[in-house]
C-alpha cells in the first residue's frame, strides 16, 4: 500500500490486469460437496422424466434441483433457512418469467424483464450474502424460462415441478448433517486456525505480511459468523469457540503464537474425531462472555446493506438489457445467453468485473469446443444426453473453485445441452450463437460497468475509517481503566477486529473502481497500524496470548 499522500481529487483510471487472471488456484476444501450434491439433486428428476418420455420438462425440474449448489459452507441450522429462501427465490423468479412469457412474445419486452430480474437477483444475493454461486444460477433459469414457449395454463404445473425438485434439493443439502452435525463449524474454525498460523509465520512487513493478515482476519471473522449462526451452543461448539479465541489472539499478537500448535489443532478438526480439548483459561472464560453478549444482541437486518449496492444494481440492469438488445439486433435466436453473460460479470468493483469477464470469455469459448467434441455422443439418444449433462454438472462444481474460467468450461456445454432437452438441434448453430452471445454479453456488460461509476465507494472508505478510529478509541479507554466491566474489553476487541476487516474490504473494493476519488491511503495505513497495536495491547492485558515456549503438544490429542 502506498504511503504517499494524494495530491489530487481524482486518481487516474487504472490499467486493467491480465497477469494471473487465468492462473489456477488450490481447490476448495469442500469442492466435492456441491459437485456431488448437484448430481444427487438433478439425477432422480431427470432420470424420471427420461423414463416418462418428458425430457421437455427437464428445465423446470433443474430449476429447483440446482438449489442444491447453495449454502454448503453454512452450519445446518443456518443452511436450512438459507436453502429455503433460495428455493423460494428461484420459484419467484421462475414464476415471473413464465407468466411474462405466457403474456407476450415481444423479445424486447422479454429482455427488459430479464434484465430487471437479473438486477433484483444480484442485489438480493449480495445483500443476503447467499453464495456461491450467487445470482448466476437464478438468472440463468429465469432468463431461459422467459424464452420458453408457455401458456398461462401450463405455469402452475411447471412451478409445481420446480417446487418439488427444490424440496428434494433442500433435503440433499441437509442430509450430511445426519452424519456430521458440526462439520461446517469445524471446517470454518480449522480454516481460521490455519490462516492465523500462516500470518504468525510471516515475518516483517511488506505485501506478503499484509495479505496474510487480511486473509487471517477474514477467516476468523467468517468462523465467528459460522459459530454464531449455528444455533444452540452445544459442548462441541463451545470447544470450537475456545479454539477460535486462540486463532483470534494469534491474529492480534502473532509474535506470541506458536504456528505449529494452531496447525495441529486444524488437522484434528478436519478429521472425524472429537474436537481437540483445550484447557479454558480464566481470561478465555471472560472472553467467551463477549460471545454470549453478541448472541443476545439483535442482528443487523440484511436490507440495511441495500443502499451501497445501488450502483451494482444499475450496472446489472443496464448491462443485461443492452447485451440482450445487442444480441437481438444481431439476429441471435437466444438473446438470454448474452444477458446471462453480462449478469455473471458484475463483482464488487470494475477491476474484479474485468477479471471475471476475461475468465468468462475464455471459459465459454473453450466450452463450446468441448460441446462440439461431445455432440456426436449426446445425439446417440436421450439417455446419453442426461448422463452427459450430469457429468458436466459435476465437473463444473469440481473445477469452479480452482478458477472461474475452468468451471465455465463445463458450465457452457451443460447450458447448451439443456436447450436440447426439448429436441436435438444443429450443433454448429448452437456453437456459433453461444460464441457470439458470449462476446456480445462480455463487451456490452463491461461497457455498462465503465459507464455506471461507483463514486460512493470513496465515501464508504471514509465511514469505515471513522468506524475504526471510534472502535480503537473505545478499546483504548477500556485499557486505561483499572477494572473494566466483565466482558467489556472482549467485546471492544471483537468490535475493533470487525471494524478493521470492514475497512480493509472497503478499501480493496474502492481501489478497483474506475475514476475513483483519490483514497486517503496515509490515513488508512495509520488507522490500521494503530488498530493492530491496540488489539495486541488488549490481548496482553487480558493474558490471552499463547506462549511460544510452552509445550507445543499441549491440548492436542495424540
Amino acid at each position: 500500500m502506498s504511503r504517499a499522500t494524494p495530491t489530487s481529487d481524482t486518481q487516474p483510471a487504472r490499467r486493467l490486469p491480465l497477469a494471473g487472471v487465468l492462473r489456477l488456484g488450490r481447490p476448495s476444501d469442500i469442492w466435492f460437496k456441491p459437485a456431488l450434491s448437484v448430481v444427487v439433486a438433478v439425477a432422480p428428476p431427470n432420470l424420471t422424466l427420461l423414463a416418462l418420455g418428458r425430457l421437455d420438462l427437464a428445465m423446470y425440474a433443474m430449476a429447483g434441483a440446482l438449489c442444491a449448489l447453495y449454502a454448503h459452507n453454512r452450519p445446518y441450522a443456518a443452511r436450512a433457512r438459507a436453502l429455503a429462501w433460495v428455493v423460494l427465490g428461484m420459484l419467484g423468479g421462475l414464476a415471473a418469467a413464465l407468466v411474462t412469457a405466457s403474456l407476450t412474445g415481444s423479445a424486447v419486452v422479454l429482455v427488459t424483464v430479464g434484465a430487471v430480474l437479473a438486477a433484483v437477483q444480484k442485489t438480493l444475493c449480495d445483500a443476503t450474502r447467499v453464495g456461491p454461486p450467487g445470482n448466476v444460477v437464478l438468472t440463468f433459469i429465469s432468463s431461459a424460462a422467459l424464452f420458453a414457449p408457455q401458456t398461462l395454463g401450463q405455469v402452475p404445473g411447471h412451478l409445481a415441478l420446480a417446487a418439488g425438485t427444490g424440496g428434494w434439493a433442500w433435503f440433499v443439502g441437509m442430509a450430511p448433517g445426519l452424519l456430521r452435525p458440526h462439520g461446517p463449524e469445524r471446517r470454518a474454525t480449522a480454516h481460521a486456525l490455519d490462516a492465523a498460523a500462516a500470518h504468525a509465520a510471516t515475518s516483517g512487513g511488506g505485501d506478503a505480511h499484509a495479505k496474510a493478515r487480511a486473509a487471517a482476519a477474514a477467516a476468523v471473522q467468517a468462523a465467528w459468523q459460522s459459530l454464531l449462526s449455528a444455533g444452540g451452543r452445544t459442548t462441541t461448539r463451545r470447544a470450537l469457540e475456545r479454539l477460535l479465541v486462540r486463532a483470534e489472539v494469534a491474529l492480534a499478537a502473532p509474535a506470541d503464537t506458536d504456528p505449529r500448535r494452531l496447525r495441529a489443532w486444524a488437522r484434528d478438526l478436519r478429521g472425524t474425531g472429537p474436537v481437540p480439548p483445550v484447557a479454558e483459561r480464566p481470561a478465555e472464560t471472560a472472553e467467551l462472555l463477549g460471545v454470549d453478549a453478541e448472541l443476545a444482541a439483535p442482528a443487523r437486518p440484511w436490507w440495511t446493506r441495500l443502499g451501497p449496492l445501488t450502483p451494482l444494481a444499475l450496472r446489472t440492469a443496464l448491462g443485461c438489457a443492452l447485451a440482450g438488445y445487442a444480441s437481438l439486433a444481431l439476429g441471435v435466436g437466444r438473446p438470454y445467453w448474452a444477458l446471462v453473460t453480462a449478469a455473471s460479470l458484475y463483482q464488487a468493483n470494475l477491476t474484479l468485473t474485468w477479471t471475471r469477464g476475461v475468465q468468462r470469455v475464455v471459459g465459454n469459448l473453450v466450452g463450446v469446443l468441448l460441446f462440439a467434441a461431445v455432440a456426436p455422443l449426446v445425439h446417440l439418444g436421450p439417455a446419453a444426453l442426461v448422463l452427459c449433462c450430469l457429468a458436466f454438472n459435476f465437473g463444473a462444481e469440481a473445477l469452479m473453485s480452482r478458477n472461474y474460467w475452468l468451471g465455465s468450461v463445463c458450465v457452457t456445454p451443460m447450458a447448451l445441452l439443456i436447450t436440447e432437452f426439448a429436441g436435438f438441434q444443429q450443433p454448429g448453430q448452437l456453437i456459433v450463437e453461444r460464441a457470439v452471445d458470449t462476446l456480445v454479453g462480455a463487451l456490452v456488460g463491461l461497457a455498462a460497468a465503465v459507464a455506471v461509476t461507483n463514486r460512493r465507494a470513496g465515501d464508504r472508505v471514509g465511514h469505515a475509517l471513522t468506524g475504526v478510529e471510534r472502535a480503537r478509541e473505545h478499546a483504548a479507554r477500556l485499557l486505561a481503566e483499572p477494572d473494566p466491566a466483565p466482558g467489556a474489553l472482549e467485546a471492544a476487541r471483537r468490535g475493533l477486529s470487525a471494524a478493521l476487516l470492514e475497512l480493509r474490504g472497503t478499501v480493496e473494493a474502492a481501489s478497483g473502481e474506475w475514476w475513483q476519488r483519490a483514497l486517503p491511503h496515509e490515513r488508512v495505513v495509520r488507522a490500521e497500524q494503530s488498530g493492530h497495536r491496540t488489539l495486541a495491547a488488549t490481548v496482553r492485558r487480558q493474558g490471552l496470548h499463547l506462549d511460544r515456549h510452552t509445550d507445543t503438544t499441549e491440548g492436542v490429542r495424540p
